[in-house]
């Protein structure tokens, strides 16, 4: 009733799955100050361009999600 080798297969893969993710890499050379400033400034700006959208009558009213027929 033993599975073999397949858990250690398993465990390869996913350990191989996780070292082929690339992620941002924190050392971006901003200090931790910097970054929320940046990241500040960039969630004005999307709030900015999306009460735009939202003043032009631009977006749908149904809060980002696909229209459900019935």
């Amino acid at each position: 009733m033993s599975r073999g080798n397949q858990r250690d297969r398993d465990r390869e893969r996913a350990q191989a799955r996780i070292g082929h993710k690339s992620k941002q890499a924190k050392d971006d050379g901003l200090t931790p100050e910097q970054r929320r400033e940046r990241d500040a400034k960039a969630l004005q700006e999307k709030a900015a361009r999306k009460a735009a959208q939202a003043a032009s009558g631009g977006g749908n009213d149904n809060g980002g999600r696909k229209a459900v027929k019935k």
